[in-house]
C-alpha cells in the first residue's frame, strides 16, 4: 500500500483524484445531457432550458422510435447478429492465438502465419472487392453478412495471443507429460485460465457488433433485416419529414424534436452495452493488463 508521509506527496495524490474526477465528469456528464433532451420537451429543447435535467418530461421521442416494427425487428436482428458473432469470433479468435502463442521451435511457421495477420491489418481487399465476395457467396440480405466478414478480429488475436504466452509454461510442459494434448490442454488448462481475456475479448465483440451499422447499409437490401444501428442511423438520423405520409406519426412530428430523436437513439443503442458491462467490469483491466505484459 502507497503511503504519503510528506507534503508533497499528498499534494500530488489530491492532484492526482482531482484530474481523475475531472475526466470521469467530462466522460458522464455529456451522456447525462443526452439522457435529458430525449425526456424533454420540444419547446423546452429550443428555448436551450436542458442542460442535465429532463425539462418538461416527455417519452413522445422514445414512442416515436419504439412504435415501428422495423425497430423491434432490428432489435431482433441485432440480438441474432451479436449472438452468433460473439460465437464465431471467439472460437476463432482463441483457434487462431492459441497456435501463434507457441514458441518457434514448437510451431516452425509461426512467424509467418503472424506476419499474415499483421498484414490484414495495413491492408484489405477493399469495399468493392469484399462486397463482390459477399455477393458471389450468396450471403445479401443474411446474418452471415454481417459476421463473416470480420470473422477473425486481428486485435483481439493479439490481445489473446499475449494472454496466452504468459501463463506458466511449466503448467503446459507438466499437461503433456501427463499424457494431455493440444486440444485437452486448450479446453481444460488454457481456457479457464484465460477468463479475464476471454471476458475482455468478448466486451470488444459485442459492443462492436451491436455498435456497426456500414455493413448492414452494404449488404442488406431490404431494410426489414437491418440491425438496429443500421435502423437508427438511415430512418432517424435522416429523417425526412417531407416523406411522413402517416397522419399518426405527423401529430408526433409537430411535438418533436429532432434533437430529442437523436439523443432517445444514441441512448437506446447505448443501453445494452451499460447493461452488459457492470458483469465484465471485473475482467476487464485484468485481462487488458495481463494480455500485455511481457517478461
Amino acid at each position: 500500500m502507497v503511503q504519503y508521509n510528506t507534503a508533497s506527496s499528498r499534494a500530488i495524490a489530491v492532484g492526482i483524484y482531482v484530474l481523475l474526477s475531472v475526466v470521469g465528469l467530462l466522460c458522464i456528464l455529456p451522456l447525462v445531457n443526452v439522457l435529458a433532451l430525449s425526456f424533454s420537451s420540444n419547446e423546452a429543447i429550443q428555448a436551450g432550458k436542458v442542460t442535465f435535467w429532463p425539462v418538461e418530461f416527455s417519452t413522445q421521442a422514445y414512442r416515436f422510435v419504439a412504435q415501428k416494427e422495423a425497430f423491434l425487428l432490428s432489435i431482433w436482428v441485432s440480438v441474432k447478429r451479436v449472438g452468433l458473432g460473439l460465437l464465431v469470433n471467439m472460437a476463432l479468435t482463441i483457434l487462431v492465438a492459441y497456435p501463434l502463442s507457441k514458441e518457434q521451435s514448437q510451431f516452425r511457421m509461426r512467424t509467418a502465419y503472424a506476419w499474415i495477420f499483421v498484414f490484414t491489418i495495413l491492408f484489405s481487399g477493399g469495399l468493392v472487392p469484399t462486397y463482390l465476395v459477399v455477393k458471389e457467396l450468396g450471403m445479401l440480405d443474411t446474418l452471415w453478412a454481417l459476421v463473416l466478414p470480420g470473422a477473425v478480429p486481428i486485435f483481439n488475436v493479439i490481445l489473446m495471443l499475449n494472454f496466452f504466452r504468459a501463463l506458466p509454461k511449466e503448467l503446459m510442459e507438466a499437461s503433456f507429460i501427463d499424457g494431455c494434448g493440444h486440444w485437452k490442454l486448450l479446453w481444460k488448462i488454457v481456457l479457464p485460465l484465460s477468463t479475464p481475456s476471454i471476458a475482455t475479448v468478448g466486451l470488444f465483440t459485442i459492443v462492436g457488433h451491436w455498435n456497426e451499422w456500414f455493413s448492414g447499409i452494404i449488404y442488406m437490401n431490404d431494410s426489414v433485416h437491418y440491425p438496429l444501428a443500421s435502423y437508427l442511423q438511415t430512418v432517424i438520423v435522416n429523417l425526412d419529414i417531407s416523406k411522413i405520409t402517416d397522419i399518426d406519426d405527423a401529430i408526433y412530428l409537430q411535438s418533436l424534436n429532432d434533437r430529442a430523436v437523436r439523443a432517445a437513439q444514441i441512448f437506446l443503442g447505448a443501453l445494452p452495452i451499460f447493461c452488459v458491462y457492470p458483469f465484465l467490469q471485473r475482467y476487464f483491466m485484468t485481462g487488458i493488463v495481463l494480455g500485455s505484459v511481457k517478461e
